[in-house]
């Protein structure tokens, strides 16, 4: 059974960061594709970043230069680092793999 268990999230004011973790239980991790996803009150769910087993990344255009995708394949993590965040990014945030998806934790930005 894949597992995915989020951590992170929270309340910080504008220009501040948070960083995001997910810890994926599956065999060969190392050669998936994980994301991180969000979605705020009223809106669709959106792609946030991807990054792929060789490494290749993409992301929003709204978070480009802000946020970060990353692995520890040893640890079976995917990171979102976020910087410089703005209200706009408020929501919450999922990370998946394939059809599985985490438990969400909620990212408020506010003053």
């Amino acid at each position: 059974q894949v597992q995915l268990v989020e951590a992170g999230g929270g309340l910080v004011e504008p220009g501040g960061s948070l960083r995001s973790s997910c810890v994926v239980s599956v065999s060969g991790f190392r050669f998936y594709t994980l994301c991180w996803y969000r979605q705020a009150p009223g809106k669709q769910r959106e792609l946030v970043a991807l990054l792929a087993g060789d490494g290749t990344t993409k992301y929003l255009d709204s978070v480009k230069g802000r946020f970060t995708i990353s692995r520890n394949n040893a640890k079976n993590t995917v990171y979102l680092q976020m910087n410089s965040l703005k209200p706009e990014d408020t929501a919450v945030y999922y990370c998946n793999f394939g059809r599985f998806w985490g438990q969400g934790t909620q990212v408020i930005v506010s003053s």
